[in-house]
């Protein structure tokens, strides 16, 4: 059974070319056992851009349990990066695209009623809209 990243792309990167903590744990999240993914784990994949067709459905999983699913930086956060991924994701895999749109539908008091700082809610609504249109 394919459980990584690396696996089920059959893809493997080998060792990071240069040292940085955002390199070095992407590398390793391509390794990791995506049953033992958290929250801050898609939040950084998906805001790499790596893995799309294979977080977003696990993203909008997570989502759909709390709209407002915190990785390490804010509540929201998960959010913001599935919403500011490539466009071209969401015009391949329209029908995940559906099921964001319904999800927002579906929490838009919440999302009204976030209680959060100035900048982290206008940063979520402008990727709202961008995303909705």
């Amino acid at each position: 059974m394919k459980n990584t990243i690396e696996q089920i792309e059959n893809s493997y990167w080998g060792k990071p070319e240069y040292e940085s903590y955002l390199v070095i744990t992407c590398h390793e999240l391509r390794k990791k056992n995506l049953n033992e993914f958290e929250v801050e784990d898609l939040r950084i994949m998906i805001g790499q851009n790596i893995a799309l067709p294979i977080l977003i459905p696990m993203a909008i999983t997570e989502l759909r349990k709390n709209i407002f699913a915190e990785g390490h930086f804010y509540e929201g956060d998960l959010l913001r990066n599935v919403l500011t991924s490539e466009k071209e994701f969401w015009d391949k895999h329209p029908h995940h695209k559906k099921e964001m749109i319904a999800l927002l539908e579906s929490n838009q008091e919440n999302i009204r009623n976030m209680d959060t700082t100035c900048e982290i809610e206008n940063s979520i609504l402008k990727a709202i809209n961008a995303f909705s249109e």
